[in-house]
């Protein structure tokens, strides 16, 4: 385990020490902060304009709900150029042959690797969520949901990572890599848009298969344990392809 720490210090610091950390946290606080700014401008506006709308409608939670929204699907944009270096860039250097002869197990290098796009990912997290720190300091919105939130958020960037790591441990490209990750990132949105125009059967399928659809219950205040079940058996099968996947690099090499 100690190992495992280590590994993620050093994935961080080396994150850090290029340009490419600072780009995403810039670009994802600028256009989250934008975005947070439109729908707050939007809530004051129904509030001032119907007197009768902050008395029906939980305003609070619902600015809460369509930033979390947000926040997720801008993750689908980031989640490629946060993972598609990890091992990528590793193979082109031939740095990942020396990781692999050197006395960590795989599994050790995998989940270290693993947790530092975790910690980033939680680091873009808990900056966004600074917004959500206005709505508290004007208004009392309920603690528990706006957690809740929060988790579903983390389990959701933590389960596309997991994708990313393993599209990225199958080859030297770092664009390949951020490309195919993107697409399949889609896919999984897709999945979700199907669930509006499908048969009822399908639409289960598909719901269930869908993390956009996992992570409303999150942004409504809801936790459920099959919610969560998902996103962590997701989250543990595109590790365990990893493992595989490095695996077989090793035993090539």
């Amino acid at each position: 385990m100690k190992k495992t720490f280590v590994i993620m210090n050093k994935e961080l610091k080396s994150y850090f020490y290029s340009p490419i950390a600072y780009l995403i946290l810039t670009f994802f606080l600028l256009i989250s902060g934008f975005v947070f700014y439109l729908i707050l401008a939007e809530a004051i506006k129904n509030t001032t304009m119907n007197p009768y709308f902050r008395e029906t409608i939980n305003v609070p939670a619902i600015i809460i709900r369509s930033f979390g929204g947000f926040v997720g699907t801008l993750f689908i944009f980031l989640g490629p150029m946060i993972t598609m270096g990890i091992y990528a860039d590793e193979r082109r250097k031939k740095t990942l042959e020396l990781l692999l002869t050197s006395p960590v197990k795989d599994g050790e290098l995998i989940g270290g690797k693993y947790l530092s796009n975790l910690v980033f990912v939680l680091i873009l997290l808990i900056a966004s969520y600074i917004n959500i720190g206005i709505i508290f300091y004007v208004s009392k919105p309920h603690l528990l949901p706006t957690l809740g939130a929060f988790l579903g958020l983390l389990l959701f960037g933590g389960a596309l990572i997991s994708l990313g790591n393993f599209v990225s441990s199958l080859t030297e490209n770092q664009i390949v890599a951020a490309i195919v990750t993107f697409i399949l990132f889609l896919i999984f949105w897709f999945f979700d848009i199907f669930t509006r125009n499908s048969t009822e059967g399908w639409r289960n399928v598909l719901g269930y298969l869908s993390p956009l659809k996992h992570l409303e219950a999150f942004q409504r205040g809801v936790i459920n344990l099959t919610d969560v079940v998902y996103f962590l058996s997701f989250i543990v099968f595109f590790l365990f392809l990893t493992y595989r996947s490095i695996e077989s690099l090793k035993w090539r090499s």
